[in-house]
């Protein structure tokens, strides 16, 4: 499998917890799917303390993992949304 693109895209989106609406990441974000996984890589600004972890409600919201041999985090579904 291919690796992802180092560079990436250029435009990025907010990703928010579903439950209580706070600010996890800013992310460059390609193509316009769902969100199912975040490489770590592309996350431009992290708000959170502890990895996959909502620092305001304390739920979780992703699994840290390796995705094409690249670490990631995979979005749990329901779990967080983006704009």
């Amino acid at each position: 499998m291919a690796k992802p693109n180092k560079k990436g895209p250029t435009k990025t989106v907010d990703i928010f917890c579903k439950s209580c609406n706070f600010l996890l990441f800013k992310y460059r974000k390609g193509g316009k799917g769902a969100l199912v996984k975040c490489f770590k890589e592309r996350i431009s600004q992290d708000f959170t303390e502890t990895p996959c972890v909502c620092p305001q409600c304390e739920k979780q919201f992703a699994r840290d993992c390796l995705v094409r041999g690249t670490p990631a985090f995979k979005m749990i579904g329901g779990k967080v949304w983006h704009n």
